[in-house]
């Protein structure tokens, strides 16, 4: 199965070992983001990475599952609950209001990630991309070419 790396940016502590282990030169970009066009999916900066901020993904993914609809609505309130609950910690000054604002967005995350709607090869997914590609963003052009929708 082919894959490619790609980096998350927030767990990112920059110690950089990746950008010496890259036999293509991938990793070191300006912009921190791993250039797919030279990526081999050989897995060396993900293995070097301490931070765990690398990962690797496949090229093609199986197919989304149908979801029901009752499940669906359950889900959009409980996410939405969550982002209503991170915007108010947003706006707390302390540390505890850091950490439950980072909280909240975890959990909304996860539900999201769980119930398939931040799978790249999603409706959701490939329709939220396509917003930013017709903005002309062309990272997002190049994600609807390389993943193939399958629902």
């Amino acid at each position: 199965m082919k894959k490619f790396a790609v980096r998350n940016l927030r767990l990112c502590t920059k110690e950089c070992l990746c950008l010496y282990v890259c036999p293509t030169g991938a990793a070191d970009t300006e912009n921190s983001i791993i250039d797919v066009s030279k990526c081999t999916g050989c897995g060396r900066c993900a293995e070097a990475c301490v931070s765990g901020a690398i990962s690797l993904i496949p090229t093609e993914f199986p197919p989304q599952q149908k979801h029901d609809e009752n499940v669906i609505s359950a889900m959009n309130i409980i996410v939405n609950t969550k982002l209503e609950a991170e915007h108010i910690a947003a706006a707390l000054p302390d540390r505890f209001a850091r950490a439950l604002e980072r909280s909240n967005r975890i959990m909304a995350e996860d539900l999201l990630r769980e119930a398939g709607y931040m799978l790249p090869q999603s409706r959701n997914a490939r329709k939220f991309l396509k917003g930013f590609a017709d903005k002309g963003n062309e990272r997002a052009e190049k994600l609807l070419k390389m993943i193939k929708a399958n629902e």
